[in-house]
């Protein structure tokens, strides 16, 4: 799975830089799709679903090649829906004029979701000042749309998720209670954080991660040592090292002569921000626990090896730069 991520933004590259391609169309989109999706299924049966979680980071790759903004605009919307459809799954709200009751989810996601897409398009259709009869067409399908969605949360939730994702998932949002069980990891992940305060109890000397009280603290909830042992000084001071490796990579991305390269830069930036994102959010229980590796810090040959290739194959490019012509 981890070696996955190599071949995935290679062959992604290679695909996106064919000069005759063309990102609007539907036939090239389908075919970035099942680059991804394939070797995704594949990891989905070990299961591992942090890794084919990371793979959804190569939509900033597609943006970057001519992606429509609005796709990232609808995914950004979509997981906004689904968290608050999942906080309200067990609510009941009574229709107005009625004693019927219906539950939370239908009745007020899908009043949310209607009136702020109504809202959008009409200031839209404001500026434009073209005719209203498409934008309340796009309204209607927007709103059957919604509801749909809704329903198929609540679907993958009950019948795709295992029992143990379900729970951390309610965990994370607070719907459930389990600080001996499915919530123990984060527990002690955010305790020992805690306890490193400003500066930390220094190298080698924090008490809960010394003694072993934080599970995989050398491997998923590695971030957890660095906040004990380095405090809020040092935590910030790693993710600041990340963000600027990364928008190094962008930068070096985009002074690149060949296509392949630039796609290829952005590919490796991507899964490093999805890896950093998910890992530091996982330990600070901002995000279930998925179990992925925090990039060149978890301890683990496989995933340590596949992102110093990712890196080396960008630095090689970058360095040939100069021998490609425009």
């Amino acid at each position: 799975a981890e070696f996955t991520k190599v071949a995935i933004n290679m062959v992604m590259a290679h695909f996106l830089s064919t000069t005759t391609l063309k990102i609007d169309n539907v036939k090239t989109r389908v075919i970035a799709i099942l680059i991804l999706l394939v070797p995704a299924a594949l990891i989905m049966l070990q299961p591992d679903t942090g890794t084919v979680l990371v793979f959804a980071g190569f939509v900033f790759v597609l943006y970057r090649q001519g992606l429509s903004g609005n796709i990232l605009l609808f995914g950004m919307l979509a997981i906004v829906v689904a968290v608050i459809a999942l906080l309200m799954r067990a609510s009941e709200f009574t229709l107005p004029f009625s004693d019927i009751k219906v539950n939370g989810q239908y009745y007020f996601m899908g009043l949310i979701v209607v009136i702020c897409i109504g809202i959008v398009l009409l200031i839209r259709q404001a500026v434009m000042k073209r005719n209203r009869r498409p934008y309340f067409t796009y309204l209607i399908i927007a709103g059957v749309v919604s509801i749909i969605f809704i329903g198929s949360i609540n679907y993958v939730v009950d019948n795709v998720l295992s029992p143990h994702q379900t729970t951390r998932v309610n965990i994370l949002l607070g719907l459930e209670e389990d600080p001996q069980g499915a919530g123990y990891n984060v527990k002690q992940s955010k305790t020992s954080i805690g306890s490193g305060g400003f500066l930390g109890k220094g190298y080698l000397q924090g008490t809960l991660t010394k003694f072993k009280y934080v599970p995989m603290q050398s491997t998923d909830f590695i971030f957890c040592t660095v906040g004990e042992e380095w405090g809020f000084v040092g935590t910030s001071v790693v993710i600041s090292l990340f963000v600027t490796l990364i928008l190094r990579l962008l930068y070096i991305s985009e002074r690149q002569r060949s296509v392949y390269t630039r796609i290829y830069g952005y590919g490796v930036a991507s899964i490093l921000f999805m890896h950093l994102t998910i890992n530091v959010g996982m330990a600070i229980g901002l995000a279930p626990v998925i179990g992925i590796p925090l990039p060149f810090f978890s301890y683990g040959g496989s995933s340590l090896w596949s992102f110093t290739i990712l890196v080396c194959i960008m630095m090689k490019l970058d360095a040939q730069r100069l021998d490609v012509l425009r």
